[in-house]
């Protein structure tokens, strides 16, 4: 059964997104928490920027919801997302799509992400530091995150920026270090509270959410995402 309920004009929901009208609408903001422990709650995990002639086997890319690493939690589940980097610029991502906004209408949202990752401070690597050399990036979208091919070579087709850099729909939010000097997993928090994402909802009253990471590290990176709690909001005008 969908719960809910609405403080200060702020639809607050549990496990789903929900509204504050009978209709399907989300009037004035929603706040939704993904915690994987039922399904990968419709999240689902991709991979742009590299090149068709590419050997696939060597990128080693897994996408699937799973018990959390040791020295987490076993009996917590989480999405992981890996690959090796072959191009110098890989990128990895999740998208879900949200519905029943107010069709073009504007939004705030912001994203509060707890990750596993077991990238080291000060790490050094091929390419770059398997730490601070892969920027985690959120955004939304009237439109699909998808990948396209384009002169054979696998593009993303919104606009992330490259690396350390942002782009008009995708933000950084910081890098993936676990913060300690050992190649251990730790839960990192990284969210875009101070700086919330502005999107406009499609005519269909819709956006994608899309988080990933930009990587200039040339090797492997496997990480869990614990927890992604967003918060949708009807942008006031003045």
């Amino acid at each position: 059964m969908k719960k809910w309920m609405i403080l200060g004009g702020l639809v607050l929901a549990f496990g789903m997104f929900s509204c504050d009208d009978q209709d399907g609408m989300i009037r004035s903001g929603a706040v939704f928490t993904s915690d994987f422990e039922r399904d990968a709650e419709d999240w689902t995990g991709a991979l742009a920027e590299y090149g068709k002639a590419t050997d696939t086997s060597t990128i080693e890319f897994r996408f699937r919801r799973t018990a959390l690493p040791a020295p987490l939690d076993a009996k917590k589940n989480g999405l992981m997302l890996q690959s090796h980097n072959r191009s110098d610029d890989m990128f990895m991502f999740l998208k879900k799509k949200v519905t029943g906004l107010k069709a073009n209408q504007t939004y705030n949202v912001v994203f509060e992400i707890d990750l596993g990752t077991n990238a080291r401070i000060n790490g050094i690597g091929a390419g770059g530091s398997p730490g601070s050399s892969v920027y985690l990036k959120a955004g939304a979208s009237p439109n699909e995150p998808i990948v396209k091919l384009e002169n054979d070579f696998y593009t993303f087709n919104l606009d992330k920026g490259a690396q350390s850099e942002g782009g008009k729909e995708l933000f950084v939010l910081g890098n993936i270090e676990n913060g300690i000097e050992k190649d251990e997993y730790k839960i990192v928090k990284r969210d875009n509270v101070t700086k919330p994402v502005e999107v406009k909802a499609n005519a269909n009253g819709e956006i994608w959410l899309c988080i990933g990471t930009d990587s200039g590290y040339e090797g492997l990176t496997v990480l869990y995402y614990d927890k992604i709690k967003t918060s949708i909001t009807e942008k006031v005008m003045n």
